[in-house]
């Protein structure tokens, strides 16, 4: 006999996944609607117009994919690349080589653009490669949660506009907690997450793109043969269940029978994003900015140090330094997962045993998980025999939020 299950009470403070809004989970125990009940396509509609509000667009096209964040950059690229098309890939991360997986395995020609970890790229470095390689795609993350690092882009997106090539960013770590501006930042495509900054489990991409590649789309669409066996694409996307070209029509009036709906991660999805939107966007960019401004005061006051530039930095991840005498940090971390609850990450590559990791997104973005990540920092790092300031930490992110 298995026992019942019993989830042990976290306060989540990685990257993601973060602490999920409390009404995505009390949505998700809701009845079970069909895909195609007429109560259910409202609540899908309702859902693309306000995907658009975090991505800062107007398209028509915004939709969920089934699957985690990569199932939405996977669909997008594909979508777009036919074997030997050339794609450059600017690399200041981890991510931008999932970019590359991506892109390899749908058989394009790939450039990567190259540096260290510690800042994005200059945009105008970016520019001139565009004009040596002359790409079909532009493709890359906009927050490297790797290192904390965010990219500037509107410059970027107005060159490849010129050029008429396509620019698809992988915006997971960002949508629903910074600025982001799809199209005046001449953005094709781009790609969100739900498990980040909008609190809704991990399970659903969220994309939206332009008319641009709506043409594409169309270019390439081929139905199914258990649907039709008359509309065939000798281009027709590689992958069936990241078609983009039925995703489309599936989530528009047509409503293709493509897939069954994940409805209670839809449900999720929809009030997460309410919430978001019922708390005003730019409110909630203050509100991240807010909690980060505190974090980031308090590790100081600790005297601990940052990994990057601090001027590029992501509102949502805090890379720390792990200091000396606590070896990887390994110890530090599973004190604060055993005995405070709290979790935090470590980082990738070259940065795995030298970089902690603290996420400041959506519903974890909260002042209480702040101080209480801070206090158990701490008193984790002086038990494992690392030295801080003792006492400062807290009271330097409260004079942040001056109570």
């Amino acid at each position: 006999m298995f026992s019942e299950l019993v989830i042990p009470s976290r306060t989540i403070m990685t990257p993601g996944p973060v602490e999920a809004h409390p009404n995505a989970l009390k949505a998700m125990t809701s009845t079970i609607l069909g895909q195609f009940d007429p109560a259910f396509l409202t609540i899908m509609d309702n859902v693309k117009e306000m995907i658009k509000v975090p991505f800062g667009t107007k398209n028509q096209q915004a939709f969920a994919i089934d699957g985690t964040s990569r199932s939405g950059l996977e669909a997008a690229l594909i979508a777009l690349i036919e074997p030997g098309d050339k794609v450059l890939i600017p690399a200041y991360g981890r991510f931008a080589y999932l970019l590359g997986e991506i892109c390899e395995r749908a058989k394009a020609e790939i450039k990567y653009l190259e540096k260290d970890w510690n800042n994005p790229f200059a945009q105008e470095e970016i520019i001139q490669a565009i004009e040596e390689f002359n790409p079909k795609i532009v493709t890359m993350v906009h927050g490297e949660t790797a290192n904390g690092q965010m990219q500037p882009l509107d410059k970027i997106g107005a060159a490849c506009r010129q050029r008429d090539i396509f620019f698809v960013v992988d915006m997971v770590a960002t949508y629903g907690g910074v600025p982001i501006f799809v199209d005046d930042w001449c953005v094709d495509i781009a790609i969100g997450g739900t498990q980040k900054c909008i609190s809704v489990p991990s399970g659903m991409s969220l994309v939206t793109y332009n008319s641009r590649v709506e043409a594409v789309l169309d270019s390439r669409y081929q139905k199914e043969l258990g649907l039709s066996k008359d509309e065939r694409n000798d281009h027709h996307i590689s992958s069936n269940y990241l078609d983009l070209s039925q995703l489309q029509r599936y989530w528009n009036s047509e409503r293709i029978n493509h897939h069954t709906e994940a409805t209670s991660m839809i449900y999720a999805l929809h009030e997460g994003l309410r919430a978001v939107i019922n708390e005003g966007i730019e409110n909630v960019w203050a509100r991240h900015q807010l909690n980060n401004d505190a974090l980031v005061a308090g590790i100081e006051a600790m005297g601990l140090g940052f990994f990057g530039n601090m001027d590029t930095k992501m509102p949502t991840v805090t890379p720390i330094l792990i200091p000396e005498g606590v070896d990887d940090g390994e110890g530090v971390r599973s004190m604060l997962l055993d005995v405070f609850h709290v979790e935090i990450a470590s980082s990738f590559g070259d940065l795995k045993g030298k970089v902690w990791r603290i996420g400041n997104m959506g519903y974890s973005s909260r002042r209480e998980n702040v101080l209480q990540v801070l206090g158990a920092l701490e008193a984790a790092i002086i038990y494992c025999g690392g030295s801080v300031k003792a006492g400062e930490a807290v009271n330097a992110a409260l004079k942040v939020y001056q109570v």
